[in-house]
């Protein structure tokens, strides 16, 4: 995956793998992720973990993400339909959540994870 003019010597001073999160790690990804957003009672990060075993970091931001604009276009939607604003939507919901997952996707393959524990292997071997 890296051209070999990269792995000349000089040209990076170390080469760390990354393994794909752990079901601690994912957890503490959505509650990073989240930190700062409105989520509704109820919302379980060891669930949404769980659901997530094989995404990257950067899968389970886009998760993340895209469940937010969900309830903002939500939110937008009920105050065009001039809904009071008491009952328009100001948080993220379990729903929006799964509507999130219908488009979520892992971006690394077990292809790619075998490639990377291979790549791994012969950087130690050196």
């Amino acid at each position: 995956m890296l051209d070999s003019a990269v792995m000349r010597p000089g040209r990076l001073d170390q080469l760390v793998y990354l393994p794909l999160p752990d079901h601690e790690s994912r957890k503490a990804i959505f509650h990073s992720a989240t930190r700062k957003s409105p989520l509704e009672e109820g919302i379980s990060m060891d669930e949404l973990a769980e659901r997530t075993d094989g995404f990257s970091g950067a899968d389970i931001t886009e998760v993340c993400q895209r469940a937010c604009k969900l309830a903002i276009r939500q939110h937008i939607a009920d105050a065009v339909a001039d809904l009071p604003e008491e009952e328009r939507c100001t948080i993220i919901t379990q729903r929006h959540f799964e509507e999130a997952f219908l488009k979520a996707r892992k971006s690394v393959t077990p292809a790619d994870v075998k490639k990377f524990e291979r790549f791994q292997a012969s950087m130690k071997a050196r």
